[in-house]
């Protein structure tokens, strides 16, 4: 049987928050099949490799129907890889809002079969961002209740002297 709504979950994960497995969590329920896409992302100057994100996020027990992978490429040409006809996007502030819009109204353009969804985390996660996450933890301070715990020692181990 053909999976009728397959959706992808792009982002650079850098690294993973709460936030974002929060948003996974909620989509599951949602979508026959997801693919959490962890862009390359260079332009950013990502603290972890590619590898090392897919790997930060494959260690986290998801419904057996979501997938991680890697991706150097378009996100429109993904969808069309994978035969996803659903991209999942976050929104944790209004703020977000114009530039998720931005992004949608493009893919849209590109291919007006594929719809973007917007989806919030839980309340109580709503401020949590990887650039937060990764400022507190360069500078010490305790980020275990933002992120899984093998994540954190992760950004220990990135920042230790």
């Amino acid at each position: 049987m053909a999976q009728k709504n397959v959706a992808i979950y792009p982002g650079t994960f850098n690294p993973v928050t709460s936030g974002h497995i929060d948003i996974v969590h909620r989509a599951a329920k949602m979508f026959d099949k997801i693919y959490i896409c962890v862009a390359e992302s260079q332009h950013k100057n990502p603290l972890f490799s590619l590898d090392e994100r897919v790997a930060l996020i494959e260690s986290i027990a998801f419904a057996d129907h979501v997938e991680v992978i890697g991706f150097r490429k378009l996100l429109i040409d993904l969808c069309h890889e994978l035969n996803a006809n659903v991209i999942i996007r976050g929104l944790r502030m209004v703020s977000d809002f114009e530039y998720e819009f931005q992004l949608a109204s493009m893919n849209r353009h590109l291919d007006p079969q594929i719809e973007t969804i917007f989806l919030t985390p839980a309340e109580d996660k709503s401020f949590i961002s990887s650039t937060i996450v990764r400022e507190v933890a360069k500078l010490g301070g305790d980020v275990t209740q933002l992120v899984p715990q093998h994540v954190a020692a992760a950004l220990r181990e990135k920042y230790a002297p």
